[in-house]
């Protein structure tokens, strides 16, 4: 374990260290028999365990500045790096999004950027660490199908962490007692047991509480959204996740992602759904028994499966574009119609009909809901006006 740290690190290690090594000392020794309270012991112990903490703090603040770099290097050497080249443009894009999204509010991102890269694990996670340093599993991608909507959703919760500096604050609040138990119960070195420490709980939600988690979901809808991804996607994820685990935390995912003490899967979901539909004005909802599309109250049934999704995950993505119609247009009453193979709300593309959903029964189902009319299935038309195109949205 040594060899992974650089002398850079080494030395602030063991710096932050000479203090603990004697603090460590301290709380090993047997207790002398009953005598005078010696006040002097006692000042010096707090002053001892005062200036340990100092130290860690300063070693946390080196790793999420400076030493990032370093950090970074160290946890592409334990994890390894997939070059999966669809994975790895996709996260560039995702990134690239999100981080616009985030500059808008938070400019400081344009010089302390986020490094990323994808990781060998095939297990389903993502995670940001110290540093503004974001892995993400290989596995991530291919558990969600290469869905690139529902990704950003798991990258904007990441990059919500990181914006509030949990990995920093998770760290300093473990670390002191983590390290004392490693170095305490190890006949290996102290700078090992660091070392040990630092690597061994990468990606690991025993560092987030719940509400840091809470969070960094609200932010990652904020930062999806804006960045132009559908707003359903955060409930889709989490529907395509119960459909490969159910509703329990410790399977599939195990504790890495889902602690025992985080919400789990389906309250997620629902959370999501009602981010959705709040941001639609409350037109858009999906109802969590049925998972019926809701317009304006109106049930508008389910969608068929298809593209690798199944009926539930996929309504929410069409009941997500649905809504970016109504947040976009909210003094406007939007109006659906059918343009060959694909349906249209609002002049928005919100969904396919290739896996054989009826698109005359949606423009009618949709038209009513909106308020509007019976209005006829359009044919396909081609404008004449050069470089006129409709807007288009990722449509399930």
């Amino acid at each position: 374990m040594t060899g992974l740290l650089t002398r850079k690190l080494k030395k602030k290690l063991s710096l932050s260290l000479s203090g603990l090594f004697l603090s460590t000392a301290l709380t090993l020794s047997a207790a002398p028999a009953a005598e005078a309270f010696d006040w002097s012991n006692a000042i010096g112990s707090i002053v001892l365990v005062s200036a340990q903490y100092s130290m860690l703090n300063k070693q946390v603040a080196y790793l999420d500045g400076k030493g990032r770099g370093e950090y970074l290097d160290q946890i592409k050497g334990q994890e390894g790096v997939n070059e999966d080249p669809e994975a790895n443009a996709m996260l560039d894009r995702v990134m690239g999004r999100l981080s616009g999204a985030i500059a808008k509010t938070d400019p400081s991102i344009e010089k302390n950027p986020y490094h990323y890269f994808v990781n060998n694990s095939t297990k389903f996670n993502a995670y940001c660490t110290l540093g503004h340093n974001v892995s993400v599993n290989i596995g991530l991608f291919t558990t969600l199908n290469y869905n690139e909507d529902e990704v950003a959703f798991v990258l904007g919760h990441e990059l919500g962490h990181g914006e509030q500096h949990d990995p920093a604050n998770g760290v300093k609040r473990t670390f002191p007692i983590a390290l004392l138990a490693a170095v305490a119960g190890s006949q290996s070195n102290m700078l090992e047991a660091v070392g040990t420490n630092l690597l061994a709980n990468l990606g690991s939600a025993k560092l987030v509480t719940l509400p840091m988690e809470k969070k960094a979901d609200e932010l990652g809808f904020t930062y999806a959204t804006e960045a132009g991804y559908n707003p359903g996607a955060g409930s889709a994820l989490w529907q395509r996740v119960m459909e490969k685990m159910g509703n329990n935390r410790e399977t599939f995912l195990g504790t890495i992602f889902m602690p025992s003490d985080h919400p789990n899967n389906g309250s997620r979901r629902d959370k999501y759904t009602k981010r959705m539909y709040e941001y639609s004005g409350k037109h858009v909802n999906v109802d969590k028994k049925t998972g019926a599309i809701l317009v304006n109250k109106k049930n508008l049934g389910l969608v068929r499966p298809g593209g690798n999704m199944s009926s539930r995950e996929r309504t929410y993505l069409v009941a997500g574009s649905l809504a970016r119609v109504y947040h976009e247009q909210p003094s406007v009453q939007p109006s659906a119609e059918q343009d060959g193979s694909d349906l249209y709300f609002g002049g928005r593309r919100i969904m396919s009909l290739q896996y054989g959903d009826d698109g005359a029964a949606w423009v009618e189902k949709l038209n009513k809901a909106a308020g509007k009319g019976k209005q006829p299935v359009k044919q396909p038309v081609v404008s004449n006006k050069k470089g006129a195109v409709k807007k288009s949205f990722t449509a399930p």
